[in-house]
C-alpha cells in the first residue's frame, strides 16, 4: 500500500504572481495551489525544506498528505511539482483534494523480482523495461507503493503484459483496450549463441 501520510502546516497566500513568488523563496517558503473537489484553488505556502525533503524521500506523489492551512486540516494528494533546473530545489506545487472515496490517476513505479530465477537471463540474456512507471486508476486511500512484476521461469524472447500481475482491488490500468507489454526479456549475441548450442545439443 502506499507510504504512511504525513502532514504539512501551510498558510494562505494573499497575493499571487511572481513578484510574491520570489519573496516566498527569499523566506524559506515555496508557493503551492490547493485545487478539486468543486471547491475554489486556495493558494497557500508551504516550508520549502519540508517539501523538499518529502520528494527526495520517495513516493512523494503516491501518498495521500495532510495540509493544515490555519487550523484547517486538508487531506490532499500531490499532483505536479515544478524544481529549480539549476539548484534542484522546489518551486511549486499543486495539490489535489481527496477523500476517502475519491479515485485517483498516478503513475505506480514497476519493479521486478525473481531475476536470478529467469532461465533467460542466466544465460545472459537483458530485462528490457519498456515501462517503468504504469499510470493506474485507484483509489486515493489504497494507492500501491510500486506493481511488482515475477520474472521466474522466463525466457529470451518472453513478454510480461500488464495482465500478468494481480492489480490491487478497485485498482485498474489507465490503459484498458489493450493487453500492454511492461517489459521483455531479450538476448544479447552471447545468450543467443549459448540458446543455439543447448538447442543443438539436445536435438543430437
Amino acid at each position: 500500500m502506499s507510504n504512511a501520510s504525513y502532514e504539512l502546516k501551510a498558510q494562505t497566500r494573499e497575493r499571487v504572481g511572481k513578484g510574491s513568488s520570489r519573496e516566498l523563496r527569499r523566506n524559506g517558503l515555496i508557493p503551492a495551489v490547493i485545487y478539486g473537489d468543486k471547491k475554489a484553488p486556495l493558494s497557500i505556502a508551504l516550508s520549502t525544506k519540508e517539501v523538499t525533503q518529502r520528494i527526495h524521500a520517495g513516493g512523494f506523489m503516491t501518498t495521500v498528505a495532510t495540509i493544515d492551512v490555519n487550523g484547517e486540516k486538508i487531506s490532499v494528494l500531490p499532483k505536479e511539482y515544478q524544481l529549480d533546473p539549476v539548484r534542484d530545489f522546489t518551486m511549486h506545487v499543486d495539490f489535489l483534494r481527496v477523500s476517502a472515496d475519491s479515485k485517483v490517476t498516478v503513475q505506480v513505479p514497476v519493479h521486478f523480482i525473481n531475476e536470478e530465477k529467469s532461465p533467460g537471463i542466466k544465460i545472459g540474456g537483458m530485462l528490457n523495461i519498456v515501462r517503468h512507471e504504469i499510470e493506474l486508476h485507484c483509489p486515493a486511500n489504497a494507492i500501491p507503493d510500486a506493481i511488482t512484476f515475477d520474472l521466474d521461469g522466463l525466457k529470451i524472447g518472453d513478454s510480461i503484459h500488464i495482465s500478468h500481475v494481480k492489480l490491487p482491488k478497485g485498482t485498474s490500468p489507465v490503459i484498458a483496450d489493450r493487453d500492454f507489454t511492461v517489459a521483455t526479456i531479450v538476448g544479447t549475441a552471447a545468450a543467443k549463441e549459448e540458446e543455439a548450442a543447448e538447442g543443438e545439443a539436445s536435438a543430437e
